[in-house]
Order: structure tokens, then C-alpha cells, then sequence
């Protein structure tokens, strides 16, 4: 979908930024421990990038992460063109087929890096990146540009070994962060409003039915819902919530036991001590008496 009279424009922005580490450097760490396993290869920030474009038909040897800070821009991928907003990241694996642009009246300021390693596949994978799925919507951009800053600015000031393992743990990072917001729901869905919900009932009751309802889907596709968000049903992660918010309790306060199970809605002592074993492996008083930190 590449429109071949468009000039495309690979670099050259006002006020950029732009780091390539020398191959042969990049070869060199990619025998190293760490950043074998993961390596920031280039990195920038292109500020207001007007008629920015790159045309890839046999995809880049590298990853390539796009976070879009402000302005609009596209992405051909997979046989399909998607539109990119502000707060909105591409993550390419290499060797996928593809194209991006900024739009013409309203273009994109990106923040961008290339990586290359042994676990980035993993990384990605985590992501949710598959194909016709090669974009994240981001809850908290300014945490995925802030490392990509942090990323930019030290490639800036050398390739070093120490500096090359820096940028490693800061993509790493990076990555985890992706997959975080692909795995959270979207503020306003179904799954976000119930776990919103249960978050804010942790001293009472909650029947699946009536949430179910509360958010407006069965009670079987809820289910399916919180099997997929936490590995189980919507009880037992209420009841992690509870034991999580007794943990607190415990730990920073001299409360009774008794009273720590009432605050989290397991007012009977006899039945909060048997859920915090089963969870924990010890009573509610041998936690707190355990030495932490």
C-alpha cells in the first residue's frame, strides 16, 4: 500500500535525535552475556516529523519499537493499513513485510528504538504482537517515552559495554511495560469496570451474577473473561484482593486479627484464618510475627 510518489524521508527532523550503534559493536555485544539477550541497536525521537516514512518490503533484520507521542501517522502491515494515534506504540518483529508514515496535515512525534537478542522474541510475543495485531494501545505513554528518552540520551553518549547494558535494561523494561498495557483491559470495558469494581468492594460481598449484570454480559462470559485477565474466576480473584489488602493490614498495623478479616469482609475469624492458610501457607498472627525485608 506504499504509495511510491511519496518522498520518503528517513531522517533529518528539527531538533532530532538520533543514535546508531556501529555494527560491528552491536556484533560484539550480542556475544556478551546480558546483552545477548537483549540489545538496543539504534534509537531516536523525531519531533513533528513531516513526510517521515520508511518502506520495508522484507521487514528490518531488527524489532522495531514506535512509541507515537502526538500527531498522526500509519502503518502497513499484515495487508492492512491502520491508523496511529497519540499514545499509541508499533512493535515490528524483524523480518515482517511493512511500511509506516507520518500523515501529511497533522504529523507524528515519535520516539523509536531497534533491538536485537536471544529473549526479544519472548518480549514480543508477550506483547500481544501478531500478526494483524502489531500495535498496543498504551494506559501510561509517558512511562514508554520516558524510558525511550532515557534509551536515546545514553546511545548519545557512548556505546560503550556499560552504556550498551544500561540501554539493554532499559528496553527490557520497556517491553514488560507493553505488555502490561496490552494485558490490562481498556478503561471502560466490561473486564475493567468489574475488576474496577471488585477493587472497590474489597470489605464486602460480591455476587458474579449481579456483576454480571452491573457491567452488562452474562455471567459465563464474565468468567471467561476474568479466566483470561487473571488465570481465574471472578471469586477467587476477589478473594486475592482481600487476602493482598489483609497482608497490608498485618504488616503495618498492631489491629487484631479478627478485626484484619472484618476490614476485608471475612468478619467470621475461624473462616478468614482457613483463606489466608490456604493462600499463604501460615496463619494471619505467624505472617505477621514472620521477619521481612
Amino acid at each position: 500500500m506504499w504509495d511510491d510518489e511519496r518522498m520518503e524521508r528517513a531522517d533529518g527532523f528539527d531538533r532530532q535525535r538520533l543514535s546508531v550503534v556501529p555494527r560491528p559493536l552491536v556484533a560484539a555485544a550480542l556475544e556478551r552475556p546480558v546483552t545477548r539477550r537483549i540489545l538496543v541497536t539504534d534509537a531516536g525521537w523525531f519531533p513533528h516529523a513531516r513526510q517521515h516514512g520508511r518502506h520495508r518490503p522484507q521487514g528490518a533484520e531488527e524489532t522495531i519499537v514506535i512509541v507515537c507521542a502526538s500527531g498522526t501517522g500509519w502503518l502497513d502491515a499484515d495487508g492492512a493499513r491502520q491508523r496511529i494515534g497519540s499514545g499509541r506504540a508499533i512493535v515490528l518483529p524483524g523480518g515482517v513485510p511493512h511500511s509506516y508514515g507520518s500523515d501529511d496535515e497533522d504529523p507524528w512525534t515519535i520516539w523509536w528504538c531497534h533491538v536485537r537478542g536471544s529473549d526479544v522474541p519472548e518480549l514480543v510475543a508477550a506483547a500481544g504482537n501478531r500478526a494483524g495485531n502489531r500495535t498496543i494501545s498504551l494506559r501510561s505513554p509517558d512511562r514508554a517515552t520516558a524510558l525511550l528518552d532515557e534509551i536515546a540520551v545514553s546511545l548519545e553518549a557512548g556505546t560503550t559495554p556499560a552504556r550498551l547494558t544500561a540501554t539493554a535494561g532499559l528496553a527490557w523494561h520497556l517491553f514488560t511495560q507493553l505488555a502490561v498495557d496490552h494485558a490490562h483491559p481498556q478503561e471502560g470495558t466490561p473486564l475493567e469496570r468489574a475488576l474496577r469494581y471488585l477493587e472497590d468492594r474489597v470489605d464486602g460481598q460480591v455476587q458474579v451474577s449481579e456483576l454480571a449484570a452491573l457491567v452488562g454480559v452474562s455471567p459465563s462470559h464474565l468468567a471467561a473473561l476474568f479466566r483470561h485477565a487473571t488465570g481465574g474466576g471472578v471469586l477467587a480473584h476477589h478473594n486475592a484482593l482481600k487476602m493482598a489488602r489483609a497482608r497490608v493490614l498485618l504488616d503495618t498495623t498492631d489491629l487484631p486479627v479478627a478485626e484484619v478479616g472484618r476490614l476485608v469482609g471475612r468478619p467470621d475469624p475461624f473462616y478468614f484464618s482457613r483463606q489466608f492458610r490456604r493462600m499463604h501457607g501460615v496463619s494471619p498472627r505467624a505472617y505477621r510475627e514472620h521477619r521481612k525485608g
